[in-house]
């Protein structure tokens, strides 16, 4: 089988993108695969490292607050399209799978337009523009959360598979975990981070939490500021003579992220889908703080869907304070039956393999 992967700017739509990738791999070795992104997403930094090879197309966001950037969005995409059935005409694929991102916009017209057989993943509740824009050209569409396809209007093509997830997030121990991050096993573990790109709001509390719990025993704090914040932080605990004690660790990227979830007792982060998917597949307890800077509101519905079930918090950013952050983190620290109770419902909300599943659906296709 001959395969195009695109999804793209996120992390979130590039690892669901990976994920189905290698279990095709995983399933048909001799398979050809392709990954067609943008270059002013993150997967011209993230797709290298994983093997595949990579072409670029241009794609743009559409910003429909300005007439003029309506026309060269679509001058762009247009442009895109072309490249990428270049590409098509010698690469030939018989499928093309498409995660979310505006890249998949100009490769999955041009799939269509091919003659692949075409696949969207959906990872949010709520859909994106780019997909709900591309269902027309789809074999079908694959829905990380069934509440996403009201948001549609082609149920006929909806296959509920929940959102594709990195093998390694499966196979991993708590202890093991531990033990590579170097992390005492007995500790109180919280993780904080705000995806790959860092979320400032949940930085500011999760700064005053960290000095809440600065050289606390029994508890250790992993604090993934993101890259763009990294220094920030650094600077606002010298300006306020915060001396960082070896129970705080403050990381500006988060590489093996199966390691750092796999090894916490508590999870702080915003509630995209990917995010959400690799917390329940580890069985983490969780306090979810959604965006409200996306399409539709989605992280909200993403969190209410795990909260519901008992496994997280759910905390609208509106209502935010450091001091309603620091109070749950200690109740949850000095309760440890809820927070179990929080972890095996979190769990039992992950998906089930949805990689599987999806391999599956596209071979029944052939």
């Amino acid at each position: 089988m001959r395969v195009i992967v695109t999804g793209g700017g996120s992390g979130g739509h590039i690892y669901p993108a990976i994920a189905i990738a290698d279990k095709i791999k995983e399933k048909e070795p001799q398979s050809e695969i392709l990954y067609i992104g943008n270059d002013i997403g993150l997967e011209k930094t993230i797709v290298p490292q994983t093997g595949y090879p990579m072409k670029l197309v241009s794609a743009k966001w559409l910003d429909r607050r300005n007439i003029f950037k309506i026309f060269d969005t679509g001058f762009t995409t247009m442009k895109g399209v072309w490249q990428a059935l270049r590409i098509m005409k010698k690469f030939k694929p018989d499928v093309v799978i498409g995660t979310g991102g505006f890249v998949c916009v100009p490769v999955m017209f041009a799939g269509h337009r091919y003659g692949a057989r075409c696949y969207l993943h959906e990872q949010n509740a709520f859909p994106g523009v780019a997909n709900k824009s591309l269902e027309k050209f789809a074999t079908k569409v694959f829905l990380g959360f069934p509440e996403a396809s009201q948001y549609f209007r082609e149920p006929q093509k909806h296959v509920n598979v929940g959102n594709p997830v990195r093998k390694r997030f499966y196979d991993v121990e708590t202890s093991e975990a531990r033990a590579n991050l170097n992390i005492d096993k007995d500790d109180f573990v919280v993780f904080s981070f705000g995806g790959s790109q860092g979320a400032e709001m949940i930085n500011n509390v999760a700064f005053d939490l960290m000095d809440a719990i600065n050289g606390h025993k029994g508890v250790t704090f992993i604090f993934g500021t993101g890259s763009q914040y990294y220094e920030t932080i650094l600077d606002k605990a010298k300006q306020r003579n915060i001396q960082i004690q070896p129970n705080i660790r403050i990381k500006s990227y988060i590489n093996d992220m199966q390691n750092y979830l796999g090894a916490a007792d508590l999870i702080i982060s915003r509630a995209g889908a990917l995010s959400v998917a690799e917390t329940t597949v580890c069985g983490k307890a969780a306090i979810l703080i959604p965006s409200p800077n996306v399409t539709g509101n989605h992280q909200y519905f993403n969190a209410k869907s795990v909260a519901d079930k008992g496994g997280a918090i759910l905390i609208e950013e509106k209502n935010l304070t450091s001091e309603m952050l620091i109070e749950e983190v200690m109740r949850l620290k000095n309760n440890t039956d809820v927070l179990r109770k929080m972890c095996r419902a979190s769990r039992e909300s992950a998906p089930i393999d949805a990689t599987e599943l999806i391999y599956s659906e596209i071979k029944k296709d052939e």
